[in-house]
């Protein structure tokens, strides 16, 4: 496995865990959300949405963490990659759509690492062995 590949695995590791933090403390304390995030409409966040964005965050540190450990696996590399696209989708859309997530450290920082992440995953690609029905197509193409 490539250098590349562990240091990428070691990122979803950190990502994962510090999301797994999240999670708790969306459960814990909806002003979380309200104090860091959706500064622009605070009275919009309650209990249920804390605990929904809770769960979200929660499936994705955990699809996150599962690829740090079989990275190797395609179809869970796509499936995390789409978890930091979507994060990215939301938060963009929050700050500069429905305008309740103005551009703050809170967010900011989930905006950054989900554009690094992304950029970084892309990049993994290139470190993949190829499979056998890969070689077996380029060399069918050759004949």
């Amino acid at each position: 496995m490539s250098r590349f590949l562990n240091v990428l695995r070691s990122w979803l590791v950190m990502v994962s865990v510090i999301a797994m933090g999240n999670t708790v403390q969306s459960f814990r304390d909806h002003s979380f959300l309200s104090e860091k995030l959706y500064t622009g409409t605070p009275e919009f966040v309650n209990g249920l949405q804390a605990r929904t964005f809770g769960i979200w965050t929660l499936l994705s540190s955990i699809i996150r963490c599962a690829c740090a450990i079989d990275i190797q696996n395609r179809t869970l590399y796509h499936i995390t990659l789409w978890t930091f696209v979507l994060a990215l989708g939301h938060f963009l859309s929050e700050a500069f759509i429905y305008k309740t997530a103005p551009l703050t450290i809170g967010v900011m920082a989930p905006l950054m690492v989900a554009s690094f992440s992304i950029i970084g995953m892309l990049i993994g690609f290139q470190c993949f062995p190829e499979t056998q029905e890969e070689v077996g197509a380029r060399q069918k193409k050759r004949n």
